[in-house]
């Protein structure tokens, strides 16, 4: 097939920045020209994990995350203009989560055991990706793909198997696609900075003191009032040098996302995205569309699984559930689905407490750090006391949020 020469300004290692690329070839992470047959040769970090693994020696989590990344690299398919990445990550849970789900469906104690790893695994998981400060498309991958794998079983062994009518499919099918739409939304521009000032370099001409002065008239970051504007000189502390923009109030730098964002609350991997002022009201439509279209479609399932048992009981005794593989597997998926739920709804009683005493999970965090916040309910949420101006105050707060009020005034980067 006919080559693709390579753009130029991202000149190929040891070659000319002239030279073409065909549909199997790539550039690697090493700057190197790569082709897609080469895709098991030089793997020095596999090596060394076998190595290690064999000599029974531990492998570090580092050592197998630097295989994972080399996998990922090489993990293509060719296209016109050179080979093009696929993200491995996604795929896991297309193929653990049907898996797992079919074993577990076999007998209660199956069902108890995989059941019971499958949150262990994704903390495991979690805690492996957050140590790296990487992105990582397996959490949305398994939210998507559960979801649909849900609905799909849902259909199949109840709606079709003539236990529910139209109007219940009716309901689980509008909240799920009120779910996808929320997911999109949440998934918008969370209200990064732009750069609208750069640091003055101390000596420079029109420097003072070393103290960031305006390139040109910018305007003024939302949320500032003329009264404030007069102190919209910075300091080291509300610059970002990575970013170089100027941090507002309860503004931070997500080191996933690699920006900074208006009133950062965190990053969500399960939507790999960060919430800020932009969408973090989604966040929380997002998170209570999903609460109500579980729990509708568990109560709904179990209802026509377990006839004449009260719901909440019945996900733990369900008279001959487990004598036909159709029913044992619909009970599983039900039970899946309350272990996602208890999730969410922890996730989002934790968000609803933080909205209460207006403070964002990261300044909680700092505040935990640091030990200048009050914790309350039992360690739930951390008032830092900065912000916080009652129960109505701050939710009127919250409510009147978007892209034009995101702070009240500039603050120190913690």
């Amino acid at each position: 097939m006919k080559g693709v020469r390579k753009k130029k300004g991202t000149p190929i290692t040891g070659g000319d920045p002239d030279d073409v690329l065909c549909c199997c070839e790539y550039i690697n992470q090493k700057g190197d020209r790569s082709h897609v047959a080469a895709c098991l040769c030089d793997c020095e970090d596999l090596d060394e994990a076998c190595d290690r693994w064999i000599t029974c020696k531990s492998l570090q989590p580092e050592v197998l995350a630097r295989v994972m990344e080399t996998a990922s690299d090489r993990f293509r398919f060719p296209w016109i203009r050179g080979a093009k990445k696929v993200d491995l990550s996604i795929l896991p849970p297309l193929v653990l989560l049907p898996v797992s789900l079919y074993m577990a469906a076999f007998h209660v104690l199956l069902g108890v055991v995989i059941l019971s790893s499958l949150p262990v695994l994704v903390i495991w998981y979690y805690q492996l990706t957050h140590r790296r400060k990487g992105k990582t498309l397996l959490f949305l991958s398994l939210v998507l793909f559960s979801l649909g794998y849900m609905y799909y079983t849902f259909v199949r062994e109840v709606f079709l198997k003539g236990h529910i009518g139209w109007g219940h499919l009716t309901a689980i099918t509008g909240g799920l696609l009120m779910t996808l739409l929320l997911l999109a939304k949440a998934k918008q521009d969370p209200g990064y900075l732009n750069k609208r000032t750069i640091r003055a370099k101390t000596g420079s001409n029109g420097s003072l003191n070393g103290v960031l002065q305006k390139e040109e008239e910018p305007e003024s970051p939302p949320g500032l009032s003329e009264d404030r504007e007069k102190e919209f000189l910075i300091t080291d502390k509300n610059w970002c040098k990575v970013c170089q923009v100027v941090r507002v109030a309860r503004s931070g730098h997500c080191r996933i996302c690699g920006s900074c964002v208006l009133r950062l609350d965190h990053h969500c991997v399960w939507i790999n995205n960060c919430i800020g002022s932009r969408n973090h009201k989604f966040f929380i439509l997002l998170l209570l569309v999903f609460l109500f279209t579980s729990v509708s479609g568990i109560t709904i399932t179990l209802r026509a699984l377990c006839r004449d048992q009260y719901i909440v009981s019945a996900l733990f005794y369900c008279p001959g559930v487990y004598a036909d593989y159709s029913t044992s597997f619909a009970f599983t998926c039900a039970w899946y689905c309350t272990i996602v739920t208890a999730g969410i709804a922890y996730l989002l009683l934790v968000q609803l407490l933080n909205i209460s005493y207006n403070v964002t999970e990261r300044e909680a965090r700092i505040a935990l750090r640091e030990r200048t916040g009050r914790s309350h309910l039992g360690g739930l949420v951390v008032d830092p006391r900065n912000n916080n101006q009652g129960l109505y105050q701050n939710w009127l707060h919250f409510l009147s949020l978007d892209s034009r009020n995101t702070g009240n005034n500039l603050s120190t980067n913690v």
